[in-house]
């Protein structure tokens, strides 16, 4: 290295133990590169904390010839949520209060360390995300490019947090609030759970820029399983997109005007947005109205919110809209979906009363009838709430102007 580079290394050397900031590479069958990555990262700090997770090829010879870093392995290989969960239970325990996650892959570069120790010094306590440049690194992935944008659409929904890069592996954690929290996710989706529990606990959240490389396709080396490992990311996104229009934001909601004394004036903001026109509420109101009764229980606000963010609809008055399907009313809408799709059957049609008859396996049977209905039931929703959304708030122009 040059001076100006060793100036550089010895003083992210001091910072790694005044700050008490590790490194945690979790690794699994890398033995090819992880040799590297210790090594380049030893330039800048000795706090390095491998996981060793399962691996079957070479790497516990290779780690053992690094006598000066922390090694926890295991077996059998049980996926990379449960290495950084090792990792930084392991970190708590030695007194760290920060971890920079690294990838074992040489994907990421430990020259990049100190980018993440200035921007710790002028943040303060906060969740960095090392963003990578997917648009100008060559030999990107096209999933990797697509499984970003999903990541950073879904992440934004369940924090308001916009981030360039959620699928980055080199990021620095604040310990503190991890060592309170029980996860309930093991692999890749792990990554996506630790930050979104991180924003809804008011930790601070920022990125700085990193490089990154991609191998050429037939050197890559990934244990990302595209179908099962999406599926798995869609599931928790799933429940996390739940807990957050349940909790998180009525949680949030009631925070904010309980500590507001304008908290109607900053209510009637967000329903009723000046600049927007009637006819845009209305139609946010009537999407709502739609979605809240179309067939695919349990999906309707995951789906209807990423439409509404597409269409940009007010997702305030669209969230307001689609509650029409809570609890007491879900009877009531099944009884008349099935009404209404009586013409549709012909012979096949069938009467069921909204008491004895309402039952699962009564709607199973008859679930053509029932789809049918709820989609004429869900578009003549639509129609009268917008027309109702429309009229009052013409009606509220006209007595405010008056």
């Amino acid at each position: 290295m040059d001076n100006e580079s060793t100036i550089i290394s010895d003083q992210t050397f001091r910072s790694f133990s005044d700050l008490r900031v590790c490194v945690i590479i979790p690794t699994y069958n890398n033995a090819a590169t992880i040799a590297t990555v210790i090594s380049d990262t030893l330039q800048y700090t000795r706090n390095i904390i491998v996981v060793n997770d399962g691996s079957t090829d070479d790497t516990i010879n290779v780690l053992e010839s690094f006598p000066d870093i922390t090694v926890e392995s295991y077996l059998p290989n049980r996926g990379k949520g449960m290495a950084l969960r090792t990792g930084f239970k392991k970190a708590i325990a030695l007194g760290y209060e920060y971890a920079i996650t690294i990838d074992s892959d040489g994907q990421h570069f430990a020259k990049d360390l100190p980018l993440f120790i200035e921007q710790l010094k002028t943040e303060g306590p906060a969740l960095i995300m090392g963003a990578r440049n997917m648009d100008t690194a060559d030999n990107v992935p096209g999933k990797s490019s697509f499984g970003n944008k999903f990541s950073n659409f879904w992440y934004k929904v369940e924090t308001g947090i916009e981030l360039p890069d959620t699928q980055t592996g080199y990021r620095l954690y604040p310990l503190g609030p991890i060592s309170k929290m029980k996860f309930f996710t093991r692999k890749y989706e792990f990554e996506i759970e630790v930050i979104v529990r991180l924003a809804w606990a008011g930790v601070k959240v920022c990125s700085v820029p990193i490089t990154v490389y991609y191998p050429p396709k037939e050197e890559r080396i990934s244990h990302f399983r595209p179908f099962k490992d999406f599926t798995r990311i869609s599931i928790v996104n799933t429940v996390l997109v739940t807990i957050c229009f349940f909790y998180i934001w009525p949680r949030n909601f009631f925070r904010k005007f309980y500590k507001n004394k304008n908290w109607k004036q900053e209510l009637r903001q967000m329903l009723l947005k000046p600049g927007e026109t009637d006819i845009k509420k209305a139609n946010a109101v009537a999407f709502g109205g739609f979605m809240g009764i179309i067939p695919i229980w349990g999906f309707q606000l995951l789906v209807g919110v990423f439409l509404a963010h597409l269409f940009k609809l007010n997702k305030a008055l669209f969230v307001l809209a689609a509650h029409i399907s809570f609890a007491p009313m879900i009877p009531v809408i099944v009884f008349f979906s099935y009404k209404m799709g009586k013409p549709f059957m012909g012979s096949r049609a069938v009467d069921i009363s909204l008491n004895k008859q309402l039952t699962l396996s009564k709607i199973g049977q008859n679930l053509e009838q029932y789809i049918y209905g709820s989609l004429l039931l869900a578009l003549i929703v639509a129609v009268v709430f917008w027309l109702l959304t429309f009229i009052l708030l013409k009606v509220y122009r006209s007595a405010k102007s008056s």
